[in-house]
Formats: structure tokens, C-alpha cells, sequence
């Protein structure tokens, strides 16, 4: 396969490796892009783990609770100023309120469903696109309901650009909740536990760092205990309940939690625009396109 600049470009911007290196990873894997990943990761030359997720749309993400259910939900848009304008805020509002209300089970049933108002979701959001101007989509959301005996932990940050929202089991302590949620927006983990973690992904990853070790030229008699322990580094990357809190860096999030009386039980974690492409126009040449149309 013929390696294209727009393949080169795209690499780059989920390892951080440089082009020349990027370029080199896509001819040795046939432009093959998720195997780039893992032969730059192999050669040390990336952290893709960190920087595979582009944020390209824009919007908000928010929660709702009322009592003992909870609902996180994406509404995008075209432009970031949207999400200050009022009539998009009163939007994504009714959004959480209809979701919470009557707990549809898909995008599809919920853009279907009718709301208080007599419009259906889907035409709902077709009234306040004709008077915001800008397309807008309810993109995703998660019901959750917990018991009297457990906690929601809810957190934004940056006024929506990240939600999350913690289920923690058998505690009642919601500022403990709220400050693991806190954790989760700035630690990024995958997974709640290593129990989690698919075999097959374990797995992959092993061998992944069994050959960046031999290739940093480490004798293979000690790669595979030095493996195992890099596989621990990899852990506390990706499972909450293996990092160290951050309010506390001398505890574990696990023994955080259990010092509540409880544990965690699941997240969610959304992020604005994360995993969508965005349109690449130049700005100048879009202008230009407008006035040669006149």
C-alpha cells in the first residue's frame, strides 16, 4: 500500500513520533495504522496509550441526578462558542431531563421517543438548529441507578468538556465519590480493576514490551521478569483502582475507596468530541469558497 502524507500526518498525531519515523512504521506495516502504533511503540519512539484518543468535536457532555438514578450524556455541535449560548444550554437541559425521565435504551429509541412538549426528540433538536444555526446532535448517554446504600460520585470539568460519574457501592460518603470522579477526569483509566482487562489485550501488550526490551539490547534471561513489571507499570496506567489518588499519592484509589466503607463499582467517562473526526478546511479558503459563490 502506497504510504499517503494524510497516513503519515494521522500517525503522528497518535504517537507523537516523528515523521520520518512515522513514515518508516507505515512502509514496514504495509500502512497498516494500528500496527504502526505497536512497531513505534516497540522502538520506543511513542506513547501511544496517551495520545491515541484525537478530540475533535465540539459541545458538552453532562450529568443529571435526581435521587438514586443518574444519567451522563455528549450533545455536540459545530463551533465551541455554541456551548455558551443559552439557547443550546436550556437545550442540553431538557435533553437530561427527558433521558433521566423516561430511560430510553438507544440513541435511536431516545431520538424517536416523544417529549413533555409533544415533539419528538429527534425534531426537538431539528427546532433549536434552525435558531442556533449550527447542526446538533445528541451523540451518546448512560442511565445508571444505584441503591439508598451507595453513591454517586458526579464531576465536570472545564464547565462540560469532561463528565464523569462514579457508581461507589456500599457507601453513602458522595464528597468521596465526587473526588474519585475528580481522579478519573485527570488519570484517564481504562478499567476499574485488572480483572477487566481482556486476556487477549494482556497478552498483547506483554508482547509489545518484550520486544521493546529486546530491542533497548536486554539480555533475554531477565526480559521476562522485566516484563512482568513494566506489565505492572501498565496496570496502574489503565486500572483506577492500581492508581495512586491524587489528592493522596501515597494511596491507592482502592484503599481510598475501601476507607469509605465501600468500593467502586463502575465509571463513565465522557469527553467532548473524543474519537470523531473534525473537519480540516482552511478557514481562509472556506471564506474565499462563500465569496466566489456571490
Amino acid at each position: 500500500m502506497a504510504v499517503t502524507a494524510q497516513m503519515v500526518k494521522e500517525l503522528r498525531e497518535k504517537t507523537g513520533a516523528g515523521m520520518m519515523d512515522c513514515k518508516k512504521a507505515l512502509v514496514q506495516t504495509d500502512g497498516d495504522i494500528d500496527a504502526a502504533i505497536d512497531f513505534l511503540r516497540e522502538k520506543g519512539l511513542s506513547s501511544a496509550s496517551k495520545k491515541a484518543d484525537r478530540i475533535a468535536a465540539e459541545g458538552i457532555t453532562n450529568i443529571l441526578v435526581k435521587g438514586n438514578e443518574a444519567v451522563i450524556y455528549e450533545v455536540n455541535a459545530e463551533t465551541d462558542f455554541v456551548a455558551k449560548n443559552e439557547g443550546f444550554q436550556t437545550l442540553v437541559k431538557e435533553l437530561g431531563e427527558h433521558l433521566i425521565d423516561t430511560k430510553p435504551a438507544t440513541i435511536e429509541e431516545a431520538t424517536a421517543s416523544t417529549m413533555s412538549n409533544g415533539l419528538t426528540v429527534a425534531d426537538h433538536i431539528s427546532n433549536a438548529i434552525s435558531k442556533i444555526g449550527e447542526k446538533i446532535t445528541l451523540r451518546r448517554f448512560e442511565v445508571r441507578t444505584k441503591t439508598d446504600a451507595d453513591s454517586f460520585g458526579p464531576y465536570l470539568h472545564m464547565g462540560g468538556r469532561i463528565s464523569v460519574l462514579v457508581v461507589l457501592e456500599n457507601s453513602t460518603n458522595a464528597d468521596a465519590a465526587r473526588d474519585i470522579a475528580m481522579h478519573i477526569a485527570a488519570l484517564n483509566p481504562k478499567y476499574v480493576s485488572r480483572d477487566e482487562v481482556s486476556a487477549d489485550e494482556v497478552e498483547h501488550e506483554r508482547k509489545v514490551l518484550t520486544e521493546q526490551a529486546l530491542n533497548e539490547g536486554k539480555p533475554e534471561n531477565i526480559v521476562a521478569k522485566m516484563v512482568e513489571g513494566r506489565l505492572g507499570k501498565y496496570f496502574e496506567d489503565v486500572c483506577l483502582l492500581d492508581q495512586a489518588f491524587v489528592k493522596n499519592s501515597d494511596q491507592k484509589v482502592r484503599d481510598f475507596a475501601a476507607s469509605t466503607g465501600g468500593s467502586v463499582k463502575e465509571f463513565i467517562r465522557y469527553e467532548v468530541g473524543e474519537g470523531i473526526e473534525k473537519r480540516e478546511d482552511n478557514f481562509a479558503d472556506e471564506v474565499m469558497s462563500q465569496v466566489n459563490k456571490k
